[in-house]
């Protein structure tokens, strides 16, 4: 029996769905009225990209000159205002002489927080180097010992004001915010009802009016001179405002656990404690960092809000080196994108950094 071999037809190629044709023809052009707002919306782009780099970088002058920028007003960026004015804007109004502790005490208190993100160093003697930074944080800065000049708080400004606000009210609200965390689910009906308390009455008022009682208030019940230096008070004040959220964050994070972790618990013999260090306490931290990082994140740049009560931080301290001169009043803007700058790289990291920690809790419970 003879085949008759027959030419079967070409088929078609296979339609690409990767690359970035595709995704440019399923995500911008998919219809005729999608086509047209893209259009719209990348010609928008474009042009306020050419104006952006004409204004911040073509037509910018980066020399600290007023002359030259006060010439270019209008048309280009002065970027040398930032050559001026940045140690002011940076380290506040510590004294220029003395800035080399302030830099020294801000990188060894950094230092100690990116070791705490490792797991590494999740030893029990983390806590002993915490207190041992802590002090030679306060040693640098405030100065009077080892042959360190004196230096007021009131001096005290800038970055370093910003993360040592920052750090040691989070440390000091995580303790608090898990015994109320902790209180708010106790039998105890008094314990309870002052935890509940406690979170309900400062979560009610913003943070601008906790410092507020804490800086112009508090004295007033206090005996005259017998006050507590205004940069502690404001310490405590964001402490316990910090704790009263955190606390609700971690309470969420209790209340996610079943109920079957309690009752293996007891079924071992456990005690309330126990159960809570060893098995409850991780498993709801775990839940909820990502949470507290954005409390943390929050925090940070809710430290502007001291400037109220004369504590200039990173904000003020761009208020004070900017406004209080004529010849650089006028260029308060790229100031702002300075320290803008600078506060998005420190919240960029921390969110890359809970994302990280989030990551590795979902390979954890994969397994």
């Amino acid at each position: 029996m003879t085949e008759i071999y027959v030419v079967k037809p070409a088929r078609i190629a296979p339609i690409r769905t990767q690359g970035l044709m595709p995704w440019l023809k399923a995500n911008l052009f998919a219809s005729a009225p999608n086509a047209l707002l893209s259009t719209l919306l990348m010609a928008m782009l474009v042009y306020v990209i050419s104006n952006a780099l004409g204004w911040g970088v073509f037509n910018a002058v980066f020399a600290a000159d007023p002359d030259s920028c006060q010439a270019a007003r209008g048309l280009g960026a002065c970027w040398g205002v930032i050559h001026e004015k940045g140690r002011l804007i940076v380290m506040g109004r510590y004294p220029q002489d003395e800035h080399w502790r302030a830099v020294l005490a801000t990188l060894l208190m950094l230092s100690l927080v990116v070791a705490s993100c490792m797991q590494f160093f999740w030893k029990p003697w983390l806590v002993l180097l915490w207190v041992a930074v802590l002090a030679a944080f306060f040693i640098l800065m405030s100065g009077g010992v080892l042959g360190l000049s004196k230096v007021d708080t009131d001096q005290w400004g800038g970055l370093p004001l910003t993360i040592m606000l920052t750090v040691i009210s989070m440390t000091a609200a995580f303790p608090l915010a898990v015994a109320v965390a902790l209180g708010r689910r106790s039998n105890m009906p008094a314990i309870k009802s002052l935890c509940v308390i406690y979170v309900e009455l400062v979560r009610g008022v913003p943070l601008i009016s906790v410092l507020f009682m804490a800086s112009f208030m508090f004295p007033l019940f206090m005996p005259i001179g017998k006050s507590p230096d205004v940069l502690i008070r404001v310490i405590v004040g964001i402490t316990l405002f910090a704790a009263a959220y955190m606390a609700e964050i971690i309470r969420g994070g209790l209340q996610s656990l079943p109920k079957g972790q309690l009752e293996a618990a007891a079924s071992l013999g456990l005690g309330y404690w126990q159960t809570q260090i060893k098995i409850v306490l991780p498993q709801a931290m775990g839940a909820v960092v990502p949470s507290i990082m954005n409390n943390f994140i929050s925090l940070f740049k809710d430290t502007s809000l001291v400037t109220i009560v004369s504590l200039y931080e990173l904000t003020g301290a761009l208020s004070l080196a900017v406004g209080s001169d004529p010849n650089w009043r006028p260029f308060k803007v790229e100031a702002y994108l300075f320290i803008a700058a600078i506060y998005f790289i420190c919240c960029f990291s921390m969110s890359r950094y809970s994302l990280w920690i989030e990551k590795r809790l979902a390979v954890g419970k994969a397994s």
